[in-house]
Parts: structure tokens; C-alpha cells; sequence
């Protein structure tokens, strides 16, 4: 029995006279015989601590559970099994499943709860500048070798659906990878860009680290574009001049402003060589390739100073910093002066990569919501058994299942590319759905995800659930490698560079698409929504080129959004087509045909883009505001 000391008289902590401290006491004369009874003599009190009998209830929520990503996708099982039914494949990716559940997860969630952090000095003063990750960052690259989640793509085991297979597993990954896929986005593009200018000697080794299966011999690598002027305008906004040596080498000196996964162990970078009076050429003509590697023999900085972390609203996982560069040692592996243009197939990568990564966030979301439905009991019945409930996850459903047929379209249209099967409208249509998936994708994400949130009602908003990282991190995927607008702008250049060449392959693939539905099916209603869109979208690109300068300006994030929704469309139809779809498959068509697929038509019709549209936006933008004119 414990006892209590109240004042100068022990108390009992049994349970015999509990009541006598708890009932209410309502008159003086309770008062005065609780005196002269209860604190004259010992008091038995409850055993353990006395806040902890307030009656709370005996309900505690259940979690909702993460299974197995890959046997919880059916949409991603029967793509497979229409276009790679191979046992390995299915029987890798169902034991990946697996690891995700039992080991990566958690690891994804450590790397949330510790961050990065930069030390700038050791104990003695001297400058080190370290950045510090956590155990499970340096984890996630170990596993990263060893699932082969960049090798695949290069060993080409599969042919041209190797970056379908490699793309699916990394789409499984990346919702449990604390951000990993970003190093890995940008290690993919290293090794592409390697690839495709031929081996020269100073990055052969670099290659077959960045592709390699072995932990202790795997490279990330960093992507070092953006100064303080830049963002996507790399052209005037590079300032770094690359200083030649008498060795062949380079010497870079500038100031990057946002390098991300900056504990990588490359880089590649732009910059400017001088002329013999010490001047670089501006524009995109004055920029080459460089690769450098980050660290020296013993781990020490490479002629590099981390001025700082940068503090994100997201993907905090993820070192990303400013840096001093000030005579890092570097490799030319551009023709001189040919730097953007060798970029160009990192952007592809990274800009699939961050498809991949928008649609996986999407389809995550909508697994767990799912699975808490049919835990969350409310109203006298389970959040699965509410109609307006199980409609609001199918919206979300049907957003997922588009991207996801874009973003494997664009994985297969590559893997073409590479192992030399594309044919003229594979490439030009790659050219355009690059960009249009990344564009869309990371919209959707945003969307999708935050609409996930509510899913959960206000444990959505709560921190330890871990589920607000997701919307944080989410936010990235529109900005990243080319905001909405920069993108929409690219698909206007890839028309017009392309002499309209990738709109003629567009609405072929379409049309062939749309052609295979047998008259009668029930798909019809969707066929017809996609064709009808396709007959506006050509009419409005007809009448295009009779109109003023800037409009097509205007109108390019309608566009881009148009070619999105019709191509998605195409796809969704195109896949409930197949013998093997399911009633599912189908419904999920028929949804997304019920929207406007066409918004550039409907925003012409309405006046979005007359000629007084531009300085009427402006107008209403700055009303009020101290810039008005």
C-alpha cells in the first residue's frame, strides 16, 4: 500500500476511501467533518498518479496500415501484365513491395526526423563545411545500388521496356524514400548525359559508378544550374567561369544558388570559359558541360564553401545549399560553347523522374486513404460505406489512374529511344510528353494529395502521422526542373522548332488510339469526348497562326493542359480496350472524358486571349497596389 504525506498526516493510497477526497464537498459542516475525519486520519488513495483516473474512454483510432504498394496496385499489375508479363518482374516487384513495407519505410520517416545540417568548422576552427545526414540517408543510398533503381535503366535487361520496369519500381520507391529519388533523379541524368556524348576517359569511371549494383562503388551525382540571376533562364543567368589549365583541366569560380542533393559524390555544371583577355561569351552559346567531382582522395571539399542549407517548405530530407565555388577542379565534357544544348537529356530524366515521383505520391495517398476507410467508423457506419466519402476517393482514383498511363506512355517512349526502336513520331512524341507530364503531373500531385489529407479528417493535419509531409513535399513537383508556366512556354518552342511536327504526330497517335474502340462499345461516350476535343484543339491551332504576336503566349498553359487531358484521355481508353481490362478500367475512362478537355477552346471562346485580355489582367492584378500606373 503507498502512502501520501498531506500536510503532517499520512494517507493511504488504497482504493477503501478514495471518495472521501473526490465526492464534492457543499456545505461547512462537510467541510469541518472532512477535517476532523479524512485529515486526521490516513486516506486510502487509488494506486498510480491521480491525473491518470480521469475517465478518457476506451477508443483509440486504428492507423491506417502500409501494405504491399505493388500487390495494392491493380492498375500498375495489369499494365505489366499486358506489356511485360514476365514472372521475374512481377515476382522482383512484389518481394520490393515487401522491403518497402518491412525496412524502407521506416527509413524514410528517420530521414524526416533528421534532417541535414551543415557544420562549418571542426573543434579546432578549422573550416570543414560537413554536411551531416543521418544513418538512414546514407541507407537509402546502399539500397539504391543495391535494387538496381539506376543500373536498370543502363543495363537493359528488358530492351526497350527496361525503363518501364526500372520507372515502376522506382514509382513504388519513391513515396517511402524520404526523398531519395531526388539524388537518384539527377544520378540517372548524370549517367544519361555521360552516356550520350560518348565515353570520354575522364568520365568513364564516373559512369559505371553512377550505374553501379555495388554500395561501396555507387555514385549520386548533383546537378549544378541555378545562380542567383537563374531559375530555367540558365543563359543569361550563369555567372561561373571556368578557368583553363595547363593540364587540359578547368578551374570553376562562381557562386551556385541552388544545388540540390548537394552531399553527392559528381556534379555536373555550366559555365563560362574565357577568352585570352579574360572575357566569356554571354548567352547560351558562352556555356559549356563540366564534371567535377565534389570531394578530394581524403573527403575534403573539392575548392567548394557551403554558405548555407537552404530552409524549404519541403523535402527537408534533402540537403540542398549555396555554394562558393573558388577553384574546383573540373573536367570540359561538352563541345565548347554546346553546354545547353548537352543538358538536354538530363531535363528528359529529371523531368520523368519527377512524373514518376508526382504520380507515386498520388497513388500513396489514395492506398492509405483507402485503407483507413475501412477502419474509421463514423455515423454508424465505415467511412467505406459512405457514398459522397467512396465518390470524393474515385475522383482521386481516376486523376491517379491518368497520370500514371502518361507517365508509363513517356517510360515506354524512352525506353524505345534507347535501345534505337523509336520511330519519327515515338521521338517527336516524347519530345512533347516530357514536358506536358511533368507540367500536369505535378498539378495533379498537389491536388490529389491534399484532397488525400481531408481523407483523414484532422489527423491529416497532424504532424507525427506523417502524413503533412507528403502535401509539403508534394509542392516541389510543380516547381522543379521548370515551373507550370516555364513548361507550358517549352511546348510552345517544341511546336514551333519541331515546324508543328510534334502536334501532327500527337493527333495521329490519338486517332489511332481512339479508331481501335469497336462501334457499340461502351466506351463510345469516351471516344467521342477525345475526338470532339482533338477536332476544337486542331481548329483553334488552325486560326493560331492568323492571330497577333502573344497570343499563343497566353494561351499556353490552356494548351498544355488541352494536349494533357485529350493524350490521358487517348490512354485511359486505349487501356480499357484490352482484352484484360476490368469493369474498372472502363468506368475510370468514361470519368475523365466527362471534363473539359479542351480548356484552350472554351478559355478562347470566353475572351481569355482578345488582344485587350493582357493589359485588363494587369489592371485587375495591380489594382490598388503602389506600382499601379
Amino acid at each position: 500500500m503507498a502512502l501520501l504525506w498531506l500536510g503532517r498526516q499520512v494517507v493511504s493510497t488504497s482504493n477503501r476511501a478514495w471518495f472521501l477526497l473526490s465526492r464534492p464537498l457543499s456545505c461547512s459542516s462537510d467541510l469541518q467533518q472532512s477535517r476532523t475525519s479524512s485529515w486526521e486520519q490516513p486516506v486510502e488513495l487509488p494506486e498510480g498518479p491521480v491525473f491518470s483516473r480521469s475517465s478518457i474512454g476506451t477508443f483509440f483510432q486504428d492507423k491506417p496500415l502500409l501494405k504491399n504498394p505493388f500487390l495494392e496496385d491493380a492498375l500498375l499489375r495489369t499494365y505489366l501484365r499486358r506489356h511485360l508479363p514476365l514472372r521475374d518482374v512481377e515476382e522482383d516487384l512484389t518481394r520490393f513491395g515487401e522491403r518497402l513495407v518491412q525496412e524502407i519505410d521506416a527509413l524514410g520517416l528517420e530521414c524526416e526526423e533528421n534532417p541535414p545540417r551543415l557544420k562549418h568548422f571542426d573543434a579546432w576552427g578549422r573550416r570543414v563545411d560537413h554536411i551531416l545526414t543521418c544513418p538512414a540517408w546514407t541507407r537509402m543510398k546502399e539500397i539504391s545500388a543495391e535494387e538496381g533503381l539506376v543500373a536498370a535503366g543502363y543495363e537493359r535487361c528488358y530492351g526497350e521496356w527496361s525503363r518501364v520496369y526500372q520507372m515502376a519500381k522506382i514509382f513504388l520507391y519513391a513515396p517511402s524514400a524520404g526523398l531519395y529519388t531526388c539524388p537518384l533523379a539527377m544520378t540517372d541524368g548524370a549517367a544519361k548525359v555521360i552516356e550520350s556524348l560518348g565515353g570520354a576517359s575522364s568520365v568513364e569511371e564516373a559512369f559505371r559508378r553512377l550505374t553501379s549494383r555495388d554500395p561501396k562503388r555507387f555514385w549520386t551525382s548533383g546537378q549544378w544550374m541555378t545562380e542567383r540571376k537563374g531559375g530555367s533562364d540558365v543563359a543569361s543567368g550563369t555567372e561561373t567561369v571556368a578557368w583553363p589549365q595547363a593540364d587540359g583541366t578547368y578551374k570553376l569560380r562562381g557562386f551556385k544558388w541552388f544545388t540540390s542533393a548537394t552531399d553527392a559524390d559528381m556534379t555536373l555544371t555550366l559555365a563560362r570559359i574565357p577568352d585570352k583577355d579574360g572575357q566569356a561569351k554571354q548567352g547560351s552559346g558562352g556555356l559549356s558541360l563540366f564534371y567535377a567531382e565534389v570531394r578530394d582522395g581524403q573527403g575534403i571539399l573539392n575548392g567548394i564553401e557551403v554558405q548555407r542549407l537552404k530552409e524549404k517548405l519541403g523535402t527537408r530530407q534533402m540537403p540542398t545549399a549555396e555554394l562558393l565555388l573558388h577553384g574546383l577542379p573540373a573536367h570540359l565534357i561538352s563541345v565548347e560553347g554546346r553546354g545547353v544544348a548537352s543538358i538536354a537529356n538530363m531535363l528528359t530524366l529529371t523531368r520523368i523522374h519527377n512524373t514518376v515521383s508526382a504520380v507515386a505520391s498520388m497513388r500513396r495517398v489514395i492506398q492509405m486513404s483507402r485503407e483507413y476507410a475501412t477502419k474509421r467508423f463514423v455515423f454508424g457506419k465505415f467511412l467505406k460505406d459512405h457514398p459522397l466519402h467512396v465518390q470524393t476517393m474515385a475522383r482521386m482514383e481516376v486523376e491517379t489512374r491518368a497520370a500514371f498511363l502518361l507517365m508509363m506512355e513517356v517510360c515506354r517512349l524512352l525506353g524505345r529511344e534507347e535501345s534505337a526502336k523509336a520511330s519519327d513520331m515515338d521521338l517527336h512524341l516524347l519530345r512533347l510528353l516530357t514536358t506536358v507530364a511533368k507540367l500536369y503531373t505535378g498539378k495533379q500531385a498537389v491536388a490529389v494529395v491534399s484532397e488525400g489529407l481531408e481523407c483523414f479528417g484532422g489527423q491529416g493535419y497532424i504532424e507525427d502521422t506523417g502524413l503533412p509531409r507528403m502535401l509539403r513535399d508534394a509542392q516541389v513537383l510543380s516547381i522543379w526542373e521548370g515551373t507550370t508556366n516555364i513548361l507550358a512556354l517549352d511546348v510552345l518552342r517544341c511546336i514551333s522548332k519541331s515546324s508543328g511536327q510534334v502536334l501532327d504526330s500527337f493527333f495521329a497517335d490519338v486517332k489511332m488510339k481512339t479508331l481501335a474502340v469497336e462501334a457499340g462499345h461502351t466506351l463510345q461516350p469516351a471516344v467521342g469526348a477525345v475526338n470532339s476535343a482533338l477536332s476544337r484543339l486542331g481548329e483553334f491551332m488552325r486560326s493560331a497562326v492568323l492571330r497577333p504576336p502573344g497570343i499563343m503566349e497566353m494561351a499556353a498553359r490552356d494548351l498544355a493542359y488541352t494536349l494533357a487531358r485529350v493524350y490521358m484521355g487517348a490512354l485511359l481508353v486505349d487501356h480499357a480496350n484490352w482484352d484484360g481490362a476490368s469493369r474498372a478500367d472502363v468506368y475510370a475512362a468514361l470519368r475523365w472524358c466527362e471534363q473539359d478537355l479542351c480548356p484552350v477552346v472554351t478559355k478562347d471562346v470566353g475572351g481569355n486571349y482578345d488582344s485587350k485580355t493582357g493589359e485588363m489582367d494587369s489592371a485587375l492584378v495591380y489594382e490598388g497596389s503602389s506600382l499601379e500606373e
